[in-house]
């Protein structure tokens, strides 16, 4: 047998890929499938196809449909997928605001979303002006004292601040990157202090040449699911200049919000 040929039998007799292909079957064309139709398209015995939709069904990612006995996808899969539509409606919704935003602060918006252990960054419109701050999509933060961090991590379940600085994960500011034990408790304060507001600052806390504000953005149902972002150089940012760019992202961030569904308050939540 070719190598080929050992390459498509791997691939064939892999059970994820055999999981995937039994999902692609339903289609908005065809959206009832049943085990014989589903075998024979994606190439493997009935059984093999029954045991699949069992485990499907188990897990709510497909449900049986009483007239016909066949299998439609189920309401499970939007609990996997919910988090990346929410992320690809929030920057499509947003990103003529971070445009405006730009326009009148003339400095960089941004729109950071949470992954787990950073935010990152999904959307951008760079300040016009020669000297400005700007990261490429896609850029991890995990500085403790960035603005999109503290914002977005104030929110998430209890303990995963402590647990991201004390694995690592989560790094200290400037130079150093080490976070100290006894740090962690007044990082605790500032994050519940962030979570009751619905913004953060980052004033030269991470390095001396950077400033940051970010706030919160709700959906329809309250929660959290992302940040505005802007971002400037330390040398145009005085404290009442900080002031008016923390004003201007929080009306940013509600009209965002608005644009969701959601309410400018922000709620005890977590996202």
């Amino acid at each position: 047998m070719s190598s080929t040929a050992d390459a498509d039998s791997e691939r064939t007799s892999s059970p994820v890929l055999n999981l995937i292909n039994v999902l692609r079957c339903f289609t908005t064309e065809a959206p009832e499938q049943g085990v014989t139709e589903i075998a024979e398209r994606v190439g493997v015995h009935k059984s093999t196809v029954s045991r699949l939709l069992a485990t499907l069904e188990g897990e709510q990612m497909v449900e049986r449909v009483p007239s016909s006995r066949k299998y439609r996808l189920g309401l499970g899969l939007i609990g996997i997928a919910g988090p990346l539509l929410a992320s690809l409606d929030v920057r499509r919704l947003a990103y003529p605001v971070l445009t405006e935003l730009s326009a009148v602060t003339a400095e960089t918006a941004a729109l950071m979303v949470w992954d787990g252990s950073a935010a990152v960054t999904v959307e951008q419109v760079a300040s016009p002006q020669r000297v400005k701050h700007t990261s490429s999509m896609g850029t991890r933060y995990a500085t403790m004292h960035s603005a999109s961090v503290m914002a977005l991590l104030a929110y998430q379940e209890p303990g995963l601040a402590r647990k991201l600085c004390t694995s690592g994960a989560l790094i200290g500011d400037g130079p150093e990157p080490s976070i100290w034990p006894e740090l962690i408790d007044e990082y605790e304060a500032e994050l519940e202090e962030v979570r009751a507001t619905g913004y953060a600052i980052n004033f030269r806390k991470t390095f001396d040449d950077e400033v940051g504000v970010c706030a919160v953005v709700v959906d329809h149902r309250g929660e959290p699911v992302a940040g505005l972002l802007i971002a400037a150089p330390a040398y145009r940012v005085d404290e009442a200049r900080c002031a008016e760019l923390l004003e201007r992202c929080r009306a940013a961030a509600a009209e965002v919000s608005s644009r969701l569904g959601g309410t400018t308050d922000i709620p005890p939540g977590t996202i």
